[in-house]
């Protein structure tokens, strides 16, 4: 589930070193929070799907999780505020 009332999505856009890469992802599919877990070109080098029960337990996981994996240079998030649309199904709210 991607969004519910009282639940926070986020989008991880996730900088790492080089040689960590593949590390790094495995680190991020082992936490709960993390639904899904990309490597892709571009800017970034990590984009995870994260759903957490609020904003204060976001923060907590960010900081005390994913930002002491070794290899994680820095996280640039997104919050998501409205779905309208998730696995080519209009979303209704």
């Amino acid at each position: 589930m991607l969004s519910n009332k009282g639940v926070v999505t986020a989008i991880m856009h996730v900088f790492v070193e080089s040689n960590q890469l593949e590390k790094v992802g495995r680190e991020l599919t082992k936490l709960p929070e993390v639904v899904d877990v990309y490597e892709v070109t571009g800017e970034f080098d990590v984009v995870a799907i994260v759903v957490t029960k609020d904003i204060s337990d976001f923060r907590n996981f960010l900081k005390d999780r994913v930002l002491r994996i070794p290899g994680v240079k820095s996280v640039v998030t997104s919050i998501v505020l409205h779905i309208y649309k998730r696995e080519g199904v209009e979303a209704v709210e």
